[in-house]
């Protein structure tokens, strides 16, 4: 019985070991209002799905720490997107800018929902022309209304 009740006690004191420290508070609350606003615009790069606010990566935290960093030495927020985007790329900003480099990535939904529109035209438009309605022959006549007379109760 002393086993096992050692041995409870030695798995409760494990999760102590493997803690890690509580995250400082905010010092400025006006810095940590920028961040937030900053880093809900900025795509982590490790989840690709989540604004690097809301991730828990290290690099994430390591990213918010520079952001942080780059808000108390006075830069605005244009200056911190654009040191970021120099450092990553374009893919770390959630809605990245409209310039030449990605114009397909802004029209090439539009452009390929015209091809489909015209592409869907030029069939149908084929598709009517390329079967000529011919009239009923005065016997074919007769027989559709035999079996439509035979279907009718």
């Amino acid at each position: 019985m002393k086993f096992l009740l050692t041995l409870l006690m030695s798995l409760c004191l494990c999760g102590a070991v493997l803690a890690k420290d509580a995250a400082p508070l905010a010092e400025d609350a006006v810095v940590e209002q920028r961040l937030t606003a900053i880093a809900e615009e900025l795509r982590c790069l490790v989840c690709q799905n989540e604004s690097l606010a809301s991730s828990r990566a290290e690099l994430a935290q390591d990213l918010r720490r520079e952001v942080r960093g780059l808000i108390k030495e006075g830069k605005t927020d244009a200056e911190v997107k654009d040191f970021l985007v120099s450092r990553y790329g374009d893919f770390v900003l959630y809605r990245p800018q409209v310039k030449p480099m990605n114009y397909l990535l802004w029209g090439g939904p539009f452009i390929l929902l015209f091809a489909g529109l015209f592409a869907l035209m030029r069939h149908l438009r084929r598709r009517s022309q390329a079967v000529p309605e011919l009239p009923l022959t005065a016997e074919e006549k007769k027989r559709a209304e035999a079996l439509l007379k035979d279907t009718q109760p």
